[in-house]
Parts: structure tokens; C-alpha cells; sequence
């Protein structure tokens, strides 16, 4: 397996280790496996190129790409899986709201101001119905993301994931394998929304 090495001047470096061990953060990272450092190196890829993104950014990889996409000035969509009257706005998001940068949506009624898996998977395809293209960075063969990614495909949306063994299922289904080449070209071409997802968003 291939290492690749991160360093911290680089844009796809987490941003967790620096807030919280500050001098102490390590200099340089290693790392084998390719989706997730291919998925924080596409959020640098459409954060430069200003192309907005939608996403629920609930799970450790998601609150990561959206620290990275954070860091850029193009708009982001975040919705949550819950109704938002009573939420708490992250100290890191105050600014770009005040900014106008960040939208918070939300599909959900008073009533449902608890996150649940039923929720999070409405939340999901409201967000897929509202992208112009949507990327998956992996999604396990039978499971619920793979279900809305047939969905998708049955609305002739753009939907793309990373050239990976591990995403075969979807590769199989004529899922467009992402690079800069095939996404970035298209996206600043036509300015759409991208809808991030992948198979750990959970609630």
C-alpha cells in the first residue's frame, strides 16, 4: 500500500490537531487509505474553485471536510438532521453566517428537534434533490446509501465517488469516478451545488 505524507502547510492537514495541540500538533502526517485523504483533497479542490456545497456534516470526516471548506470563501449549505429552532451555533460558523457564506437548512418541522437515523436518511435525499451533482465517497453494497445513490442515478444527476476497490458496488452502477479533470471542469463550468455524502454521515 501506498503512504502518503501530510505536512502541515499542506491544505488537506486536518484542522483538529492544530486547534486543540496548537505547537504540539505533529508536523507531518502518514497515512494509508486513499478515500478519505482523496475526499479532503476534492474539498480543497472545490473550495478554491468556489463551487458550492451542501452537506449534513455530521460525522468526524464531514465536520473535517467542512473545516477545510471553511477556510476558502465559497458558500456552504449545512442541514442538519433535525429541526434547527433550538440549535447551537458552533463558535466557527458564527462568522461566516454573519458573512452571509453559510446557509443552515432545515426540511424538519418543530416536532422533530431530535436527530435520529430516520431522520438523518429523509435529511439525505433532501439535500441529493436539491445538488446539482453529488459525490459519494463510499457507500456499503446494500446499504442505505447505496439505495439513494440508485435513486440518484434514476434522476439523471451527476453522481460521482472516488477510484477506489472499495467503492466497486458503485463504480459497477456507472457511478462517475471523480478527479479534477472529470468534476472540477464541469462544476466551475456551470457553478452548481455539490452534494457531499458518504456512508458515515450518521445521525
Amino acid at each position: 500500500m501506498d503512504i502518503k505524507q501530510i505536512y502541515q502547510d499542506d491544505s488537506s492537514y486536518p484542522f483538529a490537531p492544530k486547534k486543540y495541540l496548537a505547537d504540539d500538533a505533529p508536523k507531518d502526517l502518514s497515512a494509508i487509505g486513499d478515500i478519505i485523504l482523496k475526499t479532503y483533497d476534492l474539498m480543497c479542490q472545490l473550495r478554491d474553485a468556489g463551487v458550492t456545497v451542501i452537506g449534513g456534516f455530521h460525522s468526524p470526516m464531514e465536520r473535517e471536510c467542512l473545516n477545510i471548506l471553511l477556510r476558502g470563501k465559497q458558500p456552504i449549505v449545512i442541514c442538519p438532521a433535525r429541526n434547527i429552532e433550538k440549535m447551537k451555533i458552533k463558535g466557527e460558523l458564527r462568522k461566516p453566517l454573519e458573512d452571509a457564506r453559510v446557509l443552515i437548512l432545515s426540511p424538519f418541522s418543530e416536532m422533530e428537534s431530535r436527530i435520529t437515523t430516520e431522520r438523518a436518511d429523509r435529511r439525505n435525499r433532501f439535500i441529493a434533490a436539491m445538488a446539482d451533482a453529488v459525490f459519494v465517497a463510499h457507500a456499503e453494497p446494500g446499504g442505505k446509501t447505496e439505495q439513494l445513490c440508485r435513486e440518484i442515478f434514476a434522476w439523471d444527476k451527476p453522481l460521482y465517488t472516488t477510484d477506489s476497490n472499495a467503492n466497486n458496488n458503485l463504480l459497477s452502477m456507472a457511478v462517475i469516478t471523480i478527479t479534477k479533470g472529470t468534476v472540477l471542469e464541469w462544476m466551475t463550468a456551470n457553478k452548481p451545488a455539490l452534494n457531499h455524502l458518504n456512508d458515515k454521515t450518521g445521525q
